[in-house]
């Protein structure tokens, strides 16, 4: 059996206008296209300066992108399932032994 884990939801007006939980889940959304455009620039950049910008505009994007989905979590509007043990052990199985095939060494701690 699934555990799923979630607040309260909060409950928004469901009509043709967009609500709270809609404007929210906008604002999620760009954030995340922009952490994506960000980070290809990163890898773009050969001018060190630039860059370094680059890099504190990413940084700042994506803990706004990482408070908004905390928000909408608080809110109830994302839930959670907990992975069963098996799941976990399983996933952790087939990272090892990916990671092994590797020309260098990786190793969970």
């Amino acid at each position: 059996m699934n555990q799923q884990i979630k607040n309260p939801k909060t409950e928004v007006p469901q009509t043709p206008e967009m609500n709270d939980r809609d404007w929210l889940n906008d604002q999620l959304s760009y954030e995340k296209y922009l952490t994506a455009g960000y980070s290809i620039a990163m890898n773009e950049a050969s001018h060190e300066r630039l860059y370094n910008d680059i890099n504190r505009i990413f940084t700042e994007t994506q803990e706004c992108q990482r408070n908004l989905y905390n928000m909408m979590f608080k809110k109830g509007w994302y839930n959670l399932e907990a992975a069963p043990i098996q799941h976990i052990q399983k996933d952790i199985q087939s990272f090892t032994t990916s990671t092994s095939q590797l020309p260098y060494n990786v190793t969970l701690q």
